[in-house]
């Protein structure tokens, strides 16, 4: 816990930020959001004691001031870098970190959870559970609130509102009301004249009649929150700017020992005037000139540009097509697209599962929908793909941005599952282009050819070694699947799919140079696998390498084994992936030489088999 004079606390923000412009702008980060709550979390650190008591995080990219307040400053240097410390919350770096974050809407579940945890086993720590704005616009975080408030568990929610207003309360009568309700000699009145009620025949019953009768009078004449209807104590709206403020109320909220509700108003990139004019832009930024907020290196062009390029082209000859995304208009590569077709954006907020079923709604009464989401965050809406999507064989596209490694923001964000749950969809096509290319062809296909559901999934970032497309050259995509092969060789078959086949083409090249030619296998679909088209190369062949990014069991290698056996019982069938683990964070080229996935160890390994052999 801090312990800090009126004047200290000031200072210590002051530095803060100064910190986190410095050290961010050589690591890359997420800035604006850390800014927005140096204040808010200067406060929560000096009322509680965060090694004891718990602070969940919701998302956690605000985490980085927590982390600096707890020992951690050190560790700053190697920021979301490969062995460092981690950009999001993580209990196993330290005790002050209460639960792993990084999906939106989960911290007053979480929160609950361990409020009832300290009940039952009679522990004394408090909980305290932090959300955005952007998050409380996901159904779980309602959820939480609900059954929080109906458990009567001590329990402080802190609301972070830094966008939107939400059930703000209006007036000069209201603003004064929410200060009398704060303050302690109202609450010690509040509380002595239940306890005193209490003790006397009838007290309760008596309580209870003119706690109705003020809260009749109360909605009669004020506007009344969202969550005090819910059952929370609700306080604020407060500044989340004035740190002292902040104490004091915490201090109110912890002691009401009741589900309270804090809500502080903040702005995002606060103190900083590059992040305070760009808060989406300094949200998460890469590498920057501390002086002037410019990013030290160019923009190139991404698959997000090429989804969100193409969006426009179809929209324009089809006013059928449409695009849903949750809260990540910019990060799926559909600003421009938001500008030109406003009308045929649907931006849901952090609430997945919502976004399909709508687009299940939509397909349903005849348009296209887009549904563009990270692969990450797609996982949410598992149950609604499959029954409100896939069961009526609704048109409905996937566009799966971030497939696979995404690098620096690790466990939370790899793309690294959707292959797997996908293909157990009955009827749900599975696209993997490897260029953006094949992005743009892929998707034209998926909205003016296919009638189904259809995923495209696709990687962070641009054209690697491949720029042209295998769809191309194969005319309509057929139910069966295709494959493109890049390279004819008899000592191996080496099959891939998506950005994953730039590492494999590496390693054939390395190979080669060795006097070793192997078949290089492109998978443009694996729902359904071409399996017709595979065993058509592979012939004599003993030896078959699969290699994806995708962890053990979560991709393709088991069915795809399993089938070739039926055709050759005599197969070698090797498999490379990420394994078992839940793979942490750093650059993706640093991750790909860790788990063996880069050119050089691919070859290696085939070198290996292929000696061995022999």
């Amino acid at each position: 816990m801090l312990s800090l004079t009126e004047d200290e606390c000031l200072a210590l923000c002051r530095e803060i930020r100064a910190f986190l412009i410095n050290h961010v702008s050589k690591t890359g980060g997420h800035l604006a959001s850390n800014l927005g709550v140096v204040e808010l979390t200067v406060a929560i650190e000096t009322v509680y004691d965060t090694q004891k008591d718990r602070l969940v995080f919701d998302v956690g990219h605000q985490s980085y001031v927590h982390k600096l307040l707890t020992g951690r400053q050190a560790d700053f240097e190697h920021l979301r870098q490969f062995g460092g410390m981690a950009g999001f919350p993580k209990p196993s770096e330290s005790d002050a970190d209460a639960f792993v974050a990084g999906h939106a809407s989960s911290s007053v579940s979480i929160a609950l959870g361990m409020a009832h945890a300290r009940t039952l086993q009679k522990d004394d720590y408090d909980v305290v559970a932090l959300i955005g704005d952007g998050a409380a616009t996901g159904g779980m975080a309602y959820e939480g609130m609900n059954n929080a408030a109906d458990s009567k568990e001590p329990l402080v929610i802190i609301l972070n509102d830094n966008e939107m207003s939400i059930d703000r309360n209006v007036g000069g009568l209201s603003k004064h009301l929410s200060r009398l309700r704060t303050k302690q000699r109202y609450l010690g009145m509040k509380e002595s004249y239940k306890n005193t009620l209490s003790k006397i025949p009838g007290g309760k019953a008596f309580y209870t009649a003119t706690s109705r009768l003020k809260g009749w009078v109360k909605r009669s004449l004020l506007p009344v929150t969202m969550f005090e209807t819910m059952g929370l104590s609700y306080l604020g709206p407060v500044d989340g700017h004035d740190v002292n403020e902040l104490i004091r109320l915490l201090r109110v909220a912890r002691d009401m020992k009741s589900p309270v509700l804090l809500h502080v108003i903040t702005q995002k990139g606060r103190g900083y005037l590059p992040a305070e004019e760009r808060p989406s832009k300094f949200h998460g930024i890469g590498k920057f000139d501390p002086n002037t907020g410019e990013m030290l290196s160019g923009k190139s062009y991404t698959f997000s540009d090429a989804f969100g390029d193409t969006m426009m082209d179809l929209t324009e000859e089809d006013a059928r097509v449409c695009a849903i995304t949750a809260a990540m208009p910019g990060g799926t590569g559909l600003l421009k697209y938001k500008a030109n077709y406003p009308e045929h954006l649907f931006d849901v907020g952090i609430a997945e599962e919502h976004a399909v079923s709508m687009a299940g709604g939509l397909a349903k009464q005849g348009m296209i929908p887009v549904v563009a989401l990270y692969s990450t965050f797609l996982q949410r809406g598992y149950d609604q793909i499959l029954q409100d999507v896939a069961m009526l064989k609704l048109h409905v596209v996937f566009a799966i941005d971030r497939a696979g490694l995404v690098g620096e923001d690790g466990e939370t964000h790899h793309g690294v599952f959707d292959v797997g749950f996908l293909r157990q969809i009955p009827g749900m096509m599975v696209l993997c282009p490897a260029s953006c290319r094949e992005l743009s062809d892929a998707l034209h296909w998926a909205v003016k050819t296919h009638n189904g559901p259809v995923a495209i999934r696709y990687p962070r970032g641009g054209d690697d070694l491949l720029t042209e497309s295998g769809f191309t050259s194969h005319g309509q995509i057929g139910t069966d699947g295709l494959l493109y092969r890049h390279r004819k060789g008899e000592h191996a078959v080496l099959i891939s799919y998506g950005s994953m086949t730039n590492q494999v083409l590496r390693s054939a090249q390395i190979l080669s140079d060795k006097g070793i030619e192997v078949t290089v296998l492109q998978l443009l679909t694996v729902a359904p696998l071409p399996m017709k088209d595979i065993v058509g190369h592979l012939k004599d062949c003993r030896h078959v390498f699969v290699v994806e990014e995708a962890c053990t069991g979560s991709g393709i290698a088991d069915a795809l084994h399993n089938r070739l056996l039926d055709y050759n019982k005599d197969i070698r069938f090797h498999t490379m992936d990420l394994g078992r683990e839940f793979v942490s964070h750093g650059s993706i080229a640093q991750l790909y030489r860790q788990h063996g996935l880069d050119g050089e160890s691919i070859a290696n390994a085939v070198l290996e088999v292929l000696q061995n052999e022999n």
